[in-house]
């Protein structure tokens, strides 16, 4: 019983270092990214190719995903850019839930993964996609969207959009200090997210997740929790829902591929940075009941096609 203590806080401490590093560079591309838009984007160049219809617009950020090669981490910087630039919190959200899935990188390595067997790569793509065009009407029927976003955020707003506060500063000062300004803001919460989901590994057995998984109603369920604890960049973790194909149904591997680059602990520690405690309680509550209905009819679609 000594030494059982310090071997698991060493390898929670490792699982929460491989996420911190494997999550850190799409993080800084995302700011990059951000800054872009923000500073150096000609107002009103994005605005002019965007659809007017509201559902249209969303439908459209929904997509935006295909050119932005970052995963889930380094989705929140540049979504925090479009709100500063003028971009509404639906609208934001949509993209925000997409991105990570529609993200090109991730289309490609989930087919290494998995081809197009048992229909995984296509029920991810389109549960994607339809899962964040869901939650941004959702959440565009909220009669203030803007109390949505925490009053930290809205303030941060304010400044940006301020042109006395920026107008002494040529483009390269802005991008700077606007690139200080993110850091400060997601690199705590991606250092508390990342220490969660190390601790988290550690103190939950994957083995009593593991012996459920042969079971079909509840392999959704086990599957849907380990999304959830592990929290692996939405760029690689098919690789890692393929080691457990053999053990868990098709439809309980797309739910672990829906739910993970969308709110397992790392990502709301991340989004916690923007929106309100009862946002994500929301985002996590139509995430979960989303991927249990798609991996259901992924799980019966399977089962339709195995030989008698």
């Amino acid at each position: 019983p000594g030494p059982a203590l310090p071997t698991r806080l060493q390898g929670g401490l490792t699982l929460s270092i491989s996420v911190l590093i494997e999550s850190m560079p799409f993080v800084i591309l995302g700011v990059l990214l951000s800054i872009v838009v923000q500073v150096w984007v000609p107002p009103g160049m994005i605005e002019r190719w965007m659809p007017r219809r509201a559902w249209a617009r969303r439908m459209t950020l929904s997509l935006l995903g295909m050119l932005v090669p970052v995963c889930e981490c380094g989705n929140v910087p540049f979504a925090r850019g479009l709100m500063m630039r003028g971009f509404t919190v639906p609208e934001t959200l949509t993209f925000l839930i997409a991105a990570p899935i529609v993200n090109p990188i991730v289309i490609i390595t989930t087919h290494q993964a998995f081809g197009f067997d048992d229909g995984i790569l296509i029920a991810r793509l389109l549960g994607g996609f339809a899962v964040a065009n869901l939650i941004g009407w959702l959440y565009s029927r909220h009669p203030d969207p803007d109390a949505l976003v925490t009053e930290r955020f809205a303030d941060t707003c304010a400044i940006a959009n301020d042109p006395d506060a920026t107008a002494h500063l040529d483009r390269g000062r802005r991008s700077l200090a606007q690139f200080v300004v993110e850091l400060r803001a997601v690199l705590p919460a991606l250092v508390i997210g990342s220490a969660l989901a190390g601790a988290v590994q550690v103190l939950v057995p994957r083995s009593a997740l593991l012996a459920i998984g042969s079971n079909p109603a509840l392999s959704i369920v086990a599957m849907i929790l380990l999304a959830m604890i592990v929290s692996i960049c939405s760029n690689v973790d098919s690789f890692f829902a393929l080691s457990f194909a053999s053990t868990f149904t098709p439809g309980s591997i797309v739910a672990f591929l829906l739910v993970g680059p969308l709110v397992d602990v790392k990502m709301l520690a991340l989004l916690r940075t923007t929106f309100r405690s009862k946002v994500l309680v929301g985002l996590v509550v139509i995430v979960v009941m989303f991927a249990v209905a798609v991996g259901s009819v992924v799980r019966l679609f399977a089962l339709g096609r195995v030989p008698p």
